[in-house]
């Protein structure tokens, strides 16, 4: 039974940078920041930790209180960035989530460093939420290897049974999309649709790597 466990961020929807932009004007509106320093990484990583690190560059303590102050910020902020910057669904993943949602058996779940309802924000905003049964968010951790751990925690919940690590598979666009697979056993799908290139991706060895998810028949053989 294939557990499938879709990364969000530039392998199902690319927003055109609205929610960086979002997390931007939270900590200008809520902490006065003048000029944002564009030196933290936001690929691939949680957004309990890219806001941890966007206090501490600009000088803020980042403390639970200020961490929270600037995530409601950004929540709040999110619907009208995504309204303003548009965006896409990437290639294929319309097509693709009809096809294995019509497959008895399949289990189709989340695995983003997005808090829940951030993930929801942006999924719903493409109609891509109702998808999706259950998942591990960025809600509490700052190292994505412990979402994945909390995405397995999920699935197992939602079945309400155990499962063996090789019916697992992660789908995302960063090496560490593939790192935290390899965390729980899992098996790794790589998209260059995000911000790094195929060549990058395949040097991680993910088990497959894909321009995109336009042409997804050797996959949905295996998830038979």
């Amino acid at each position: 039974m294939p557990i499938l466990l879709f990364d969000i961020d530039g392998t199902l929807v690319r927003t055109g940078g609205a929610g960086k932009a979002a997390m931007e004007a939270a900590l200008r509106s809520v902490f006065g920041v003048s000029q944002v320093r564009d030196v933290v990484p936001y690929s691939g990583r949680t957004d309990r930790a890219i806001g941890c690190d966007l206090l501490a560059v600009h000088g803020i303590e980042p403390t639970p209180e200020n961490q929270m102050k600037l995530q409601e910020a950004y929540l709040a902020e999110l619907p009208g960035s995504l309204r303003s910057f548009g965006g896409v669904v990437c290639p294929g993943v319309g097509q693709l989530l009809v096809e294995l949602r019509g497959r008895k058996g399949v289990v189709l779940g989340l695995l983003t460093g997005n808090t829940r309802p951030g993930a929801r924000h942006k999924l719903a905003h493409f109609g891509l939420w109702d998808f999706f049964s259950c998942g591990g968010f960025g809600d509490d951790h700052y190292d994505r290897d412990d979402v994945a751990r909390t995405a397995l925690a999920a699935v197992r919940s939602y079945l309400g049974r155990d499962f063996p690590a090789s019916d697992v598979w992660v789908i995302g666009d960063t090496p560490l999309d593939v790192k935290c697979a390899r965390a729980i056993g899992a098996r790794a799908v790589a998209v260059a649709t995000g911000w790094h290139r195929l060549d990058e991706l395949v040097a991680h060895r993910p088990d497959f790597a894909f321009v995109d998810l336009s042409q997804p028949e050797e996959l949905l053989r295996v998830w038979q």
